[in-house]
């Protein structure tokens, strides 16, 4: 799949099917948030990532340290599974997998939303990856990626039948942007991408060159 082709046709579809007045608004949100500074609070290349430990989708706790021991670890971190761009980029990622692989990484995805939503995101979509339950977003607020979603947007959200507080279990509005890392196997960040656009997404031939420099 050509990702950049597919997270497009996604924003012309909303673009066509949604009011003038709602759109406007959602453009308006990822203005006030880019103006915000956040992603030049984040964790950048050169720092050291924060280990964690995630469950699963299955409940199985996941050390990122236990990864890293195994080569470099890619983390992708995405909304959930309410959320189009984030599946059209897990897929991407899915298609990329072995390639992935066979330069030596180790791959895994983080949202806030509950366990038992991301074995929905991983069964949905055949991913044979960790999809990790960031609960509370508390490693991604380590990470320097989370903000709260702006109050324009929360009746939108329900006009779409999207119920963070279901998928995520609190009541907190708080999301990731979307971001994704390369980590060396002494925990260093190597590459890193975030954009408070969520619609903008990381190639995964991007990902794969990150891997072949890092060799």
């Amino acid at each position: 799949m050509n990702l950049a082709i597919e997270l497009k046709a996604v924003t012309e579809a909303v673009r066509k099917q949604a009011p003038k007045e709602v759109f406007s608004a959602m453009e308006t949100a990822t203005a006030k948030l880019a103006a915000s500074g956040l992603t030049a609070k984040a964790l950048q290349p050169g720092m050291r990532m924060p280990d964690f430990e995630l469950p699963d989708a299955t409940g199985k706790l996941v050390r990122s340290s236990t990864l890293r021991a195994q080569g470099p670890l890619l983390i992708s971190f995405y909304r959930g599974h309410w959320c189009p761009y984030c599946n059209l980029a897990l897929k991407a990622l899915q298609e990329r997998l072995a390639d992935i692989q066979a330069l030596g990484a180790q791959f895994v995805a983080i949202s806030p939303q509950t366990p038992d939503h991301s074995l929905s995101t991983q069964q949905k979509h055949e991913l044979k990856y960790p999809v990790l339950s960031d609960l509370g977003n508390k490693v991604a607020k380590q990470f320097g990626l989370v903000y709260t979603l702006d109050a324009s947007l929360k009746p939108i959200y329900q006009a779409f039948g999207i119920d963070l507080v279901a998928h995520n279990g609190d009541s907190n509005f708080e999301l990731p942007i979307p971001a994704t890392y390369l980590v060396a196997e002494d925990g260093s960040v190597l590459e890193s991408f975030l954009d408070v656009d969520y619609r903008k997404r990381l190639a995964p031939e991007t990902a794969l060159a990150w891997l072949e420099r890092a060799r």
